[in-house]
């Protein structure tokens, strides 16, 4: 179950698989060893200690799994396929190209929670297609169902997730109770991102390989001018590497973790792609989407299309997301478009300390960081927007332009030494 277009030594665990622009069948994957794993579920529960979450806030896989379980009896799973952000395509690619290594993850999060009935959670229609005929392909060992929804920002949210299963709509609710203890149907139930399940899936395979399974990760990359990349890196990598790769090898700047790790300089290059490393930097890896800004790109440009996004995905159920969104999209946008007044800044610093943390959901949060990374990352570009309309920020704000589509083909990029890669 490894990938076949790598730099990844040989014998790392991959969730890139399959051939290129292949979905895997069950013949297939029972081939490569799926679905039969070399440990209980008791001794997989703990090799999984150091594997976090990919769904964006990189919760420990481990303690979760342990949190449904002793939660209560008959716990859910479910696997969710929902990528709200607009630079990410990771998970929907797995479930087009790799459904049974998801849904053997999905049954060995099952025996380890004591889950009796699974769910895949997804909004694009390939996906849900090949995710079916996976499950029709052999009697799965864990009843499953498939629930479609809507393609929205917020629609992923483990609380939406939840609600759209019950059969309610795709919209985050109020927390406590948190899935985990009050879920579908009322259940303990885990919302774990299908890439989380992937790797879950590699581990149960090789044991002996937890730590590079649980220490790489799929990273979408993009950039004005040259085509997206999804890739496999493991954890160290630098942005300078990835930015290489993807094609745009002198960036002015990183707009990290979809649109929840904010912006960062052309200072921040080298800065090692780990959660604890990047968390240090006042960044995040998110979802593991990652845009690289062109030498001649505005970054107040981009946070003003980023927010203006996420203002129009709201869920327009909390009044201070909704007028929160809103005034920090018009104040970057006054930016923009030259017709700031002299308070704007004061206003956007109160704005990105004072708001996050008061809505049901992350998109606030998301708004309002995006803001203050501009401010930190970029002071003196803010401020010469004061004094002058930006011919970088002539062209309207476009949300479109943070959009990638999903690939036919995934690779690992990341450069090692000649003698530990295997041949191309």
């Amino acid at each position: 179950m490894t990938g076949t277009d790598s730099l990844i030594p040989p014998g790392t665990p991959s969730v890139l698989g399959a051939a290129p622009g292949v979905t895997e069948d069950a013949r297939a994957y029972l081939a490569a060893g799926g679905y039969r794993g070399a440990i209980g579920a008791a001794e997989l529960l703990d090799r999984l200690d150091g594997l976090r979450g990919r769904g964006g806030a990189g919760f420990p896989t481990a303690a979760k799994l342990r949190a449904v379980r002793d939660a209560g009896p008959r716990p859910v799973v479910v696997a969710n396929g929902e990528e709200g952000e607009p630079g990410s395509v990771k998970d929907r690619w797995l479930l087009r190209a790799r459904p049974h290594l998801v849904l053997d993850g999905l049954a060995r999060a099952a025996e380890i929670t004591g889950a009796e009935r699974g769910y895949v959670y997804v909004s694009d229609t390939v996906a849900g297609e090949r995710i079916r005929r996976a499950l029709a392909e052999r009697t799965p060992r864990l009843p499953c169902d498939v629930v479609d929804t809507d393609h929205t920002y917020v629609a992923g949210e483990e609380t939406a997730v939840v609600r759209r299963i019950n059969g309610g709509p795709a919209l985050p609710t109020a927390k406590p109770p948190r899935p985990f203890q009050q879920g579908v149907g009322g259940a303990p139930t885990l919302v774990a991102n299908v890439e989380t399940l992937a790797r879950i899936a590699l581990i149960a395979a090789r044991p002996d390989a937890r730590r590079p399974a649980a220490r790489a990760t799929l990273v979408t990359l993009a950039g004005r001018g040259a085509a997206p990349l999804l890739a496999e890196v493991p954890y160290g990598c630098t942005l300078r590497t990835l930015a290489r790769a993807q094609g745009t090898p002198e960036p002015a700047g990183v707009l990290m973790g979809g649109l929840f790790g904010g912006l960062l300089g052309p200072g921040h290059l080298d800065l090692a792609l780990d959660p604890d490393t990047l968390a240090a930097a006042g960044t995040a890896l998110g979802c593991g989407a990652i845009r690289f800004l062109a030498p001649d790109e505005c970054p107040v440009s981009l946070a003003s299309a980023a927010v203006a996004h996420l203002a129009a995905e709201s869920a327009r159920q909390c009044g201070i997301c909704v007028a929160g969104t809103g005034s920090v999209r018009d104040a970057l946008g006054a930016l923009t478009h030259g017709t700031a007044d002299a308070d704007l800044l004061t206003r956007l610093r109160r704005w990105s300390t004072a708001l996050p943390g008061r809505g049901a959901c992350g998109l606030l949060d998301a708004a309002a960081g995006t803001a203050g990374s501009l401010l930190r990352a970029f002071p003196d570009l803010v401020r010469a927007h004061l004094d002058a309309p930006c011919p970088g920020c002539a062209a309207p704000a476009d949300a479109g332009r943070l959009t990638v589509p999903v690939p036919h083909v995934a690779r690992a990029v990341v450069p090692r030494p000649r003698s530990a890669v295997s041949p191309r």
